[in-house]
């Protein structure tokens, strides 16, 4: 009898650990992801960028990082109210999400803004990855509106001897350089 108890001591104690291990998984997932779109947020980014640079510099491979800004997106909220740019914020994650390879990495990097990585690619492949991206993204509306999404972006290539912030920082610059030249574009920085 007292080597029964234990036993159902045991095994309660085990269904409790796989429990705990469980929740302890959904919040490291929740810590890194955003709530929203399931893109990853700027920790989970920053993670998944640090592991890719530590490949790159080891084998020589160099990854491509986008900066994307929707555009007009303070108009659509003003316009047609959060939700529908909630729902823009998810069509274009979806949108992306159906083109991208399944090693590129994806962030809201915050409000409409998002970063992509993808590893093992040139500056020229990205820009037509983009480019096609965005032509996606512009031929189709947000559901429940007749309104399409366009965006800016900037690509560069992250050079192994810069910080990832170095980088999104020259992403980030040439996606400025693409709204200011007109929007709905990719310009390489």
């Amino acid at each position: 009898m007292i080597r029964e108890a234990g036993m159902f001591e045991l095994l309660a104690a085990e269904l409790r650990i796989a429990e705990l291990e469980k929740e302890l998984a959904e919040a490291r997932e929740a810590a890194s992801t955003d709530p929203l779109t399931g893109a990853l947020n700027r920790r989970g980014f920053e993670q998944a960028c640090q592991r890719e640079l530590a490949l790159a510099r080891r084998s020589g491979l160099s990854f491509a990082l986008a900066h994307l800004d929707i555009d007009d997106f303070k108009n659509l909220n003003d316009t047609l109210g959060h939700q529908v740019g909630d729902k823009a914020l998810l069509h274009l994650v979806n949108l992306l999400r159906k083109s991208m390879r399944p090693s590129d990495v994806l962030c809201r990097f915050g409000g409409e803004e998002f970063v992509l990585m993808l590893p093992a690619t040139s500056q020229e492949e990205a820009v037509k990855a983009i480019s096609r991206f965005l032509r996606e993204c512009s031929a189709n509306f947000i559901p429940g509106t007749d309104r399409a999404l366009t965006f800016s972006a900037g690509v560069v290539v992250q050079d192994l001897s810069e910080s990832l912030e170095q980088a999104i920082q020259r992403a980030d610059e040439a996606t400025y350089a693409a709204k200011r030249s007109g929007k709905n574009r990719v310009v390489t920085g």
